[in-house]
């Protein structure tokens, strides 16, 4: 829906609140169960365009101007930006477009701010019936919050309020009259998208300002004069009974995350969500938002409650990986296998797949036997084609993998002039391109809805072990590790975390199963049969590599040598990759 669409699509009334008119525009059903968007400094109801085109399907959705903005009446009085009258100005709006039932609010920055004053009005949770607040506190709730962090003086508590106040500083600024005016060199609509732009990494086209910005930008900043010290001098205790959803930015520039730890103790149910993102969600995560707010009022209606939202609850208790999905490739056997069993003994969710179709469903079998939740699919994972139906089977059926562990892998032996280019271009097909595959069909998925999340890539300590006879390994296994670092870099701004696991000597089916090109079959049988043993004997098993993929994603560690060897030789090619070089070319491993 363009603009234009948009605009045509509205029903504008104007509400009176007190002495002053707000503009009030209505979308979609207007018999529906209404949400009220509310905006802050320094927007208009124009904010929300991105996101109103994906509630008004099947919402009564409506905006409003909040006073002096937009086509709202203006005025020049500290006081009249007061919370009080803010908060009387949405219980106005909310009478009279929804005067039988509660209503539900989204809620932006100052517009959360004064949202957050309604909702702990004496029976604020017959008139809200649920509230999701982004990037915008309570500001009695954030002096609190500073005193207790204050009142136990320990380096974290004092830290913490220290970098709010950093953060804040600007506000300092916006209070002080005659400093305000020279905002106005700011207040250019092109220089203020590219400044929000660069703060939420996304496009100057979606920031939407409305035709009154540059005299919204200075005479809005009367708000800050109006409420920031009474707040922090002397906060009241409040409290509230509507259900509340907190959106919090981890990159918010106005407002840190940690400023809204003790929102528990004045609000009965809450949910929080961590996003990897910027102070203006509704120009950078228009879906994110409208999906959080959906979900929040089927839950508080009385319907299913999705799995990021029952992770989102505070105050529940539960397992490490509780309410999440891990997706698992070469999840039949081995590393695969013990890996879903260590999640799923965590509380995970597991889709796991495997070329052998059996091998996974036995290891489903095995997840059922432990009370846990597994869904077994076949798949090859060198087939793009494939992994990209896996892929939206999995996103239609069970959601957004919250973790995707790409295990699936082969080995093979031989010296290089020996393998013949089909079989060094399947290793390199599996071990590579299904790790390239994964990545794209459910990484995409993972970005896009924005929660952050884990990407696992199973590497090898050969992929910093050059040695003679596993060139196709060594090659595709070392591709995997450069490729995770790539990867890593670009979904940092996401907030998704690359993790690249670098395996020794691992007793697994993939010895047993090996190619060893060169050679006849017996001497093939005879060579599988001695490294499965050399293997064996090493006694290191796959629950042990399980084992260090669950740390490595409960302590966002990048690289992990997992073996003692591994570790060693990680370590002994970045100190002397000379030396390394130098004993590969004279020692033979593969015999």
């Amino acid at each position: 829906m363009t603009t234009t669409d948009l605009a045509s699509a509205e029903t504008r009334r104007t509400v009176r609140s007190g002495e002053f008119d707000i503009a009030v525009f209505e979308y979609g059903n207007l018999s529906a169960e209404t949400i009220v968007l509310v905006h802050g400094w320094p927007d208009t109801h124009r904010l929300w365009d991105a996101v109103v085109p994906l509630l008004a399907g099947r919402f009564h959705v409506v905006t409003y101007d909040t006073r002096g903005h937009g086509e709202s009446t203006r005025t020049r009085r500290a006081e009249d930006f007061r919370l009080e009258e803010l908060a009387s100005d949405f219980f106005a709006v909310a009478d009279a477009v929804s005067p039988d039932r509660p209503v539900h609010v989204l809620a932006h920055d100052w517009g959360s701010v004064q949202v957050w004053e309604a909702v702990c009005e004496p029976q604020a949770a017959a008139r809200v019936a649920s509230f999701t607040s982004v990037s915008g506190p309570n500001l009695d709730h954030l002096a609190k919050w500073v005193r207790a962090r204050l009142s136990r003086p320990t380096p974290r508590n004092l830290w913490q309020p220290l970098t709010q106040a950093l953060s804040s500083g600007y506000t300092v600024f916006s209070m002080t009259p005659g400093l305000d005016q020279v905002f106005r060199m700011v207040a250019h609509e092109k220089r203020w998208q590219r400044i929000v732009s660069i703060m939420n990494d996304t496009a100057p086209s979606n920031i939407v300002l409305g035709p009154t910005f540059r005299r919204d930008a200075v005479e809005g900043l009367l708000i800050y004069r109006a409420n920031i010290l009474p707040r922090l001098l002397a906060p009241r205790e409040r409290h509230t009974e509507v259900p509340v959803q907190l959106i919090v930015a981890g990159r918010d520039v106005a407002v840190r995350p940690a400023g809204y730890d003790d929102q528990h103790k004045w609000v009965s149910r809450l949910w929080r969500r961590d996003v990897p993102a910027g102070h203006w969600m509704p120009f950078s995560h228009p879906e994110l938002l409208a999906t959080a707010t959906t979900e929040l009022i089927d839950a508080v209606d009385g319907g299913a409650t999705p799995r990021a939202l029952r992770r989102a609850e505070i105050g529940r208790s539960r397992r490490p990986f509780e309410d999440q999905l891990v997706v698992i490739t070469g999840g039949g056997s081995g590393i695969g296998r013990e890996t879903a069993l260590a999640f799923v003994r965590l509380g995970a969710e597991v889709v796991l797949s495997d070329i052998n179709l059996d091998a996974a469903k036995e290891t489903a079998e095995l997840i059922g036997a432990e009370s846990g939740v597994a869904h077994a699919y076949q798949l090859d994972v060198a087939n793009a084609d494939e992994m990209n139906a896996h892929a939206a089977e999995v996103l239609a059926v069970h959601g957004v993998p919250d973790i995707l562990i790409n295990n699936a892998g082969i080995g093979q032996a031989g010296g290089f002039f020996d393998t013949p280019s089909a079989e060094f271009d399947r290793v390199m097909r599996i071990n590579l391109g299904g790790v390239v595959n994964g990545c794209r069909a459910f990484g995409s998925a993972m970005a896009e809805r924005g929660l952050g999340g884990h990407i696992v890539n199973l590497s090898s300590m050969a992929a910093y072990s050059p040695q003679q006879g596993f060139s196709a390994y060594s090659t595709s296994k070392s591709a995997v590790f450069m490729f995770s670092d790539c990867l890593r870099a670009e979904l940092a701004g996401r907030g998704i975390s690359v993790h690249t696991i670098c395996p020794g000597l691992v007793h697994t089916n993939i010895v047993a199963t090996t190619t060893f090109s060169g050679v006849s079959a017996d001497e093939e049988k005879r060579k599988r049969e001695r490294y499965d043993n050399l293997y064996r004997m090493r006694r290191y098993t796959p629950d042990k590599v399980a084992e260090q993929i669950v740390r490595a994603v409960e302590r966002d560690r990048d690289v992990v040598p997992v073996t003692p060897e591994a570790w060693l030789q990680y370590h002994f090619q970045r100190l002397a990759p000379g030396m390394v070089r130098s004993l590969a070319a004279r020692v033979k491993v593969v015999r």
